[in-house]
C-alpha cells in the first residue's frame, strides 16, 4: 500500500508549510521516506530521477537565502533534493515523482513546500552529487508544521492566492466546451485532486481535455509568460507543475481502480487547443 490513508485525504490535507517547529523528525519515519525515495525513481514518461532526504544543517538554510520568499523557510528539520536527467519530459516526470514525495511525507504528518528555482549550483547540488548530464529543479524543506501559522506565512499565502483554485469551467474540456462533472463520471475525482495540485505562483497551468467517446484526457499547458519574468526561476516551473497534475490524476484514478496508461500521442485537436501546449495523454479502459 502507497499511503496509509486515501490519496484524497493526503491531497486535501496538503498545503506548504513556511514555519516549522524545533522538533526532530523521528527514526522510524526518515528511514520510511527514505525507503520510499529509493523507490521511487521512474516518471510516468520514462525519464530517471534520484532523491534523497538530508538532514538540515546551517549551510542548508544558508542555500535559500536570496530567493524571494523562500528566504522565509524557517527552521526545516530536513530537506528531500531531487535531481532528473536531461531528456525532453524530465521536468514532467520530475513534477510527478517528487509530488509522490510530498504526498508520502504528508501521509507521515509531516509539512513540506515547493521550492523550484536555481540549485543546481547550491549546497543542495553538492550533497546529492549532482551529474553533468543531470539538473535540480526542486527541493522540499521537511518537518512538523507550527501548530498556528504566523502573519509572514499568512500574507505569502493570502499574495499568492494559495487558497484560490480556477473552476472547472475553466480547467476542463470537451469538444471544446467546458467538462461537467456528469459528463466525467468516474473521473471527476481524479480532475477535481488535479483542481487542487500546488503550483508555481498558483497559476494552474494544467488544461485537460477529454476525448468524445471514450475515456481518453488530453494534458495540455496554458503557458503564463509571467513566471519567465522572474530570474530566478531558471527552471520550467510550469512544466513542472504539469507533472504535479498528471501525479494526482493517476494516484487518484488508481485509488478508484481506474487502469489506464500514460501516452505521448498529440492528437491535434483544434479550437482551444491551438492555443495550448500538448504534454500528454492518459488512455484509461472503458469500464
Amino acid at each position: 500500500m502507497l499511503f496509509n490513508k486515501p490519496v484524497t485525504d493526503i491531497i486535501r490535507q496538503r498545503k506548504s508549510i513556511r514555519s516549522y517547529m524545533d522538533k526532530p523528525i523521528e527514526e522510524e519515519k526518515i528511514n520510511t521516506l527514505k525507503k520510499f525515495l529509493s523507490t521511487n525513481t521512474i516518471g510516468p514518461l520514462e525519464t530517471k530521477s534520484r532523491f534523497i532526504f538530508i538532514t538540515a544543517a546551517a549551510q542548508d538554510k544558508k542555500s535559500l537565502k536570496g530567493l524571494i520568499t523562500y528566504g522565509m523557510i524557517k527552521n526545516p528539520m530536513g530537506f528531500i533534493i531531487g535531481s532528473v536527467e536531461n531528456a525532453p519530459y524530465n521536468l514532467e516526470d520530475f513534477g510527478y515523482l517528487m509530488e509522490k514525495n510530498i504526498l508520502k511525507a504528508t501521509d507521515l504528518g509531516l509539512g513540506t513546500c515547493w521550492l523550484g528555482g536555481t540549485f543546481s549550483s547550491s549546497r543542495f547540488a553538492q550533497k546529492i552529487a549532482l551529474q553533468n548530464n543531470e539538473i535540480l529543479p526542486a527541493v522540499t524543506p521537511v518537518g512538523y508544521a507550527i501548530s498556528k501559522i504566523n502573519a509572514i506565512d499568512s500574507v505569502i499565502r493570502n499574495a499568492s492566492g494559495a487558497n484560490n483554485r480556477k473552476p472547472w469551467s475553466s480547467l476542463f474540456l470537451k469538444d471544446d466546451k467546458p467538462l461537467s462533472m456528469e459528463e466525467a463520471g468516474h473521473y471527476a475525482t481524479p480532475l477535481e485532486m488535479v483542481r487542487l495540485a500546488p503550483s508555481a505562483n498558483n497559476f494552474q497551468p494544467w488544461r485537460i481535455i477529454k476525448d468524445s467517446l471514450s475515456n481518453t484526457y488530453h494534458f495540455y499547458m496554458k503557458r503564463n509568460p509571467g513566471l519567465k519574468q522572474f530570474f530566478f526561476m531558471k527552471a520550467d516551473l510550469q512544466r513542472v507543475d504539469i507533472g504535479i497534475a498528471m501525479c494526482h490524476f493517476a494516484l487518484t484514478a488508481e485509488e478508484k481502480g481506474l487502469t489506464g496508461v500514460w501516452t505521448i500521442r498529440n492528437p491535434k485537436l483544434k479550437g482551444m487547443a491551438n492555443k495550448l501546449y500538448y504534454t500528454a495523454t492518459w488512455i484509461g479502459s472503458n469500464e
